[in-house]
């Protein structure tokens, strides 16, 4: 092994020993650092200035969906035969965003990874949000909204069954159980969270509210045992979740006989996917906040740096599935499913694919590097064009493959308008306020589980752990406090 060789080795493995939360914290400073976000009468400048554009934003979106609710779906570029254009490419988009919550919170504790613990929250919060935008969409996309309960699995008063054999009905059942078991999950975790902030309340709005939310926690021994055991069940009801929620969603294209559509690498592939851009928006709205609300010390480089890695990991897993996806079409020997990859690439749409293929396959590359997984700028950067490539990648899917199919008689060009453009946008506006509104007013950082794996929470420290104990088969004790 040569000198440098070594030196690398060593560095690597002193990061592996680094401790997650670094600066001299201890408990009493940890919790500080984190109430003081939400207890701060004030909060800094870029949070008011991000949550008036955020709010202006999500005022679009809602003037969007009035305007569509008053004229119909004809108001978006939708024709024939792009019957599916900018709605059901943001669902799509907007589902795989909130797969890196259920990933980061469910799976990464089982497998007991505890750099999960400084970034978990943020993770979980996206979930609901990204869902909640993501189910927007296709309530709108039915044009008669007052007819969406339709697609629910009740009967009419005609006595008609929604069709349970679609896809889409499959949807409704998916999505709304992922988001049951995502938004629990996220709750159930801030339970010690919210008690500590009803403690430490200096006034009696704080403290009611806050008390009400924390449903009575005290922090005693019985209250822990019970809480582990249910956040552990939780986390394995939800870890299947992940792969079935986007399995199911790739299941509205993979089920027909669209070409481009109708083939059985869409379940791995969109889930890979999913999680890609998941990560890459976990650490588009992380490191703004670790810089903006002083979190340096809690959500450290070694975090972020891992982040990297796996995006790195599931973009070379989408760039095989594109690559796997042109070998088949190639191979396969069909001449259909042949034109429409090479549609994808050298049609009307080439713009588009060139724009995803860049962002998803090259741009992650650099982070085989540690110095560029080391560099903030960087990796915000990446983050974002990663979302910008997985937007292009749905939108190559749905709107390519519809616009030109088996009939060159009945193909057409899907040209979006300002208020496909706006909604899109408005999309955003709403998902960013709701996340600058739980970094307000809820603990962003999950205070419980971060001093479960600082060194004083070891047993050899005379600490005491608390849920997220990651110390094996040591029995972990609680003190009968608050949180």
């Amino acid at each position: 092994m040569s000198a440098r060789e070594a030196t690398q080795l060593a560095m690597e493995m002193a990061e592996r020993r680094s401790p997650l939360i670094t600066g001299g914290n201890d408990f009493a400073t940890v919790t500080d650092k984190i109430c003081s976000l939400v207890e701060k009468p004030h909060p800094p400048r870029a949070w008011f200035i991000a949550f008036g554009v955020s709010l202006a934003m999500t005022g679009v979106l809602f003037a969007m969906i009035g305007y569509l609710l008053l004229r119909g779906i004809g108001v978006w570029g939708l024709n024939s035969p792009v019957g599916w254009g900018f709605d059901i490419t943001n669902f799509v988009f907007w589902v795989g965003i909130g797969h890196a919550g259920t990933l980061i919170s469910a799976i990464l504790f089982l497998f007991r990874q505890k750099w999960r613990t400084s970034i978990n929250r943020f993770a979980e919060s996206m979930t609901i949000f990204a869902v909640i935008c993501a189910g927007m969409f296709p309530a709108i996309h039915v044009g008669r909204v007052w007819f969406i309960w339709f697609v629910f699995p009740l009967p009419n008063q005609n006595l008609v069954w929604p069709n349970f054999r679609s896809p889409l009905l499959w949807d409704v059942f998916a999505v709304g159980t992922y988001m049951t078991v995502s938004l629990l999950f996220w709750y159930m975790g801030m339970l010690p969270d919210l008690a500590t902030l009803r403690d430490r309340a200096k006034t009696k709005a704080r403290s009611f509210i806050y008390g009400a939310l924390s449903l009575g926690w005290r922090g005693s021994n019985r209250q822990w045992h019970r809480y582990e055991v249910a956040y552990l069940l939780l986390a394995a009801l939800a870890t299947p979740l992940v792969l079935s929620v986007h399995s199911v969603v790739s299941f509205d294209f993979a089920a027909s006989q669209v070409p481009g559509w109708h083939t059985t690498i869409f379940p791995p592939y969109f889930v890979a996917g999913a999680i890609f851009s998941g990560f890459a928006m976990v650490m588009t709205l992380i490191i703004p906040a670790r810089q903006f609300f002083g979190l340096k010390d809690i959500i450290t480089m070694r975090h972020l740096e891992n982040m990297a890695k796996i995006i790195l990991l599931t973009g070379s897993m989408v760039a095989l599935a594109y690559a796997t996806e042109i070998f088949i079409a190639w191979y396969g020997g069909n001449p259909i499913e042949r034109f429409t990859f090479m549609n994808r690439a050298l049609g009307p749409y080439a713009w588009a694919y060139s724009i995803m293929m860049t962002c998803n396959v090259l741009v992650p590359q650099i982070f085989w590097f540690r110095w560029a997984r080391r560099n903030l700028w960087l990796m915000m950067i990446v983050s974002i064009l990663v979302n910008v490539g997985m937007w292009f990648e749905r939108f190559v899917i749905i709107v390519s493959s519809l616009s030109r199919d088996y009939l060159p008689a009945a193909w057409g060009y899907f040209k979006p308008t300002a208020i496909d453009l706006l909604t899109l946008a408005g999309s955003f506006g709403l998902f960013f306020t709701l996340f600058l509104l739980f970094i307000r007013y809820l603990p962003m950082v999950a205070m419980a589980e971060v001093r479960s794996v600082m060194p004083q929470a070891g047993l050899e420290h005379g600490g005491h752990r608390g849920q997220g104990d990651y110390h094996g088969d040591i029995p972990a004790q609680h003190e009968e406090t608050g949180a």
